[in-house]
This record gives C-alpha cells, sequence and structure tokens, in this order.
C-alpha cells in the first residue's frame, strides 16, 4: 500500500499544484518528492505511490508526474522495477564487477549477497549464425546452444545476457538452471579465461522494456569470448547492462620500470 501523499507532498501541490506559481508543474513535483526523500518521509526501497494517484491528488496530468519522476530516475534516486513499480532507489543497489575476475553473474551477485534470478529469453539448439560460427569456431552443421537471460538481482532487473556455446561443450541447454559457469565446471568445461569489450550504448526499446528503464537510456554493451584451458573458445556472450545500476572496477598495475621513471 502507498504511503499518504499529504505525508510527502506539501500543501499547494495536493489538490491545487497550478496554483503555486513556482515555476514549471514537473520541476514543483520533482523538488517536492525530492525533498520527500531526502527527509526520510520515502524511506530507502520504499515504494513511491502510483503515477495515477500522485496525479489525481495534485490536480495535474500524468505527463507531468511522469516527467518528475523520469528526472529522479536519471539523478538515481528513484529506480524503476518493470512489474513492480517506482521506489526509493538504495544507496548500495549500484552494482561494482571487477574486471580482473572471470566469475558468472549469479556467483558475483551471491558475494554481495543478493538474491538473484532469471527469466529466460531463449534457450535451445540451433544452427549458428554467420556470427556464431566465426566466434566459436564451428562448422554450419555443427548446432550451438543459445542461452537468452534477463538476469535479476533483488528482483530489479540488471543485465540481458546472450550467450552461445558449441552443443560439443553444451550438449543440453535445460540442464543450466542457474549458472552457467556451474554446469560447465560439472562438465569440466568451465573456462579460464576470457576477453571482453566494453563499450557505451543507448538502450533500444524492446531491451530497455525488459530491463524496467526508458529507451534510449544509457546502457553497458559488453562482448565477451571465454577461454578453456587448452585455448579453444568456450563461450561467447553478448550482454547489455543497465548504465543507472552497474558499475565495472579495475585495478591496474604500473610497471616497475614505469614506476622508476616517476
Amino acid at each position: 500500500m502507498s504511503k499518504n501523499l499529504s505525508a510527502i507532498l506539501p500543501r499547494n501541490l495536493l489538490g491545487n499544484a497550478s496554483a503555486s506559481g513556482a515555476g514549471p508543474l514537473y520541476v514543483q513535483l520533482r523538488n517536492a518528492l525530492e525533498a520527500a526523500i531526502r527527509a526520510g518521509h520515502l524511506a530507502d526501497g520504499e515504494a513511491l505511490p502510483p503515477e495515477r494517484e500522485i496525479a489525481e491528488s495534485a490536480n495535474i496530468s500524468r505527463v507531468t508526474v511522469r516527467k518528475a519522476v523520469d528526472e529522479l530516475v536519471k539523478a538515481g534516486l528513484l529506480v524503476r522495477r518493470q512489474g513492480s513499480g517506482t521506489f526509493v532507489a538504495n544507496p548500495g543497489e549500484r552494482v561494482q564487477q571487477s574486471l580482473s575476475m572471470l566469475t558468472s553473474f549469479t556467483e558475483d551477485m551471491a558475494r554481495r549477497g543478493f538474491e538473484t534470478r532469471s527469466i529466460w529469453l531463449e534457450r535451445g539448439l540451433f544452427f549458428p549464425s554467420p556470427e556464431e560460427m566465426i566466434k566459436l569456431g564451428v562448422a554450419s552443421h555443427v548446432k550451438v546452444a543459445r542461452l537468452g537471460r534477463l538476469r535479476m538481482a533483488n528482483q530489479v532487473p540488471m543485465a540481458i545476457e546472450r550467450a552461445s556455446l558449441s552443443s560439443e561443450i553444451l550438449p543440453d541447454p535445460d540442464a543450466v538452471k542457474t549458472s552457467l559457469y556451474e554446469e560447465l565446471g560439472r562438465t569440466g568445461f568451465r573456462p579460464v579465461r576470457a576477453v571482453q569489450r566494453i563499450s557505451a550504448c543507448n538502450l533500444k526499446k524492446e531491451d530497455a522494456e525488459l530491463l524496467g528503464v526508458r529507451e534510449g537510456d544509457a546502457g553497458l554493451a559488453i562482448e565477451r569470448l571465454s577461454y578453456l584451458a587448452s585455448g579453444h573458445v568456450a563461450e561467447y556472450t553478448c550482454s547489455l547492462y543497465r548504465g543507472d545500476a552497474y558499475d565495472f572496477v579495475a585495478e591496474l598495475t604500473i610497471p616497475v620500470t614505469e614506476q622508476r621513471q616517476q
């Protein structure tokens, strides 16, 4: 149940927002909501009242409410969760992932104490695309296992992950229940190293809807090739991460010769 709006919005925004004359309506509402969040009237992780309810109580349009909420989402004070609503962001809700270790999403979130789950978007054996043939080094008649998932942490959509593997490495995609790397470790095909390429992108409509953000919002596109100890490619993965909820962190070392020069 949403909190009583009279507890989080000033009087001039309840029933007669247009009379306050303190700038555009969405700015007034944005400032009021931000003040309520910073004052603790809306606690970390608490649900924001539905946009319809706010619009009716403040006698403004839902478009105005949406614009105000959008700005607070951009500022990181609110987060949208698909199918659940809009919530006050938790300070620790952004995730940091090290670029120096090859771990699965499940393992990475478990170390942080996050509850994880996946929504399957695709899972099965298919004849390879030209790109999969090149990346995985497989012939056109060798089927590949495709695993497409929406990855969630604490009920927040974090990433869309699409992995391709040779059927010789993963003959039964349905065997993957939670962690792909856990299954590969069980069968002796867990990768030991990987090469990743990370680039900034603007999320397309379909991907944005899955991640619970707006079309055109910033995202991180990651292409990864993982290798077995033998040097053969084990996995080709393309992922999209929410730009507002994920940070990648790399530890850099300075060669000894450069240290001496400095």
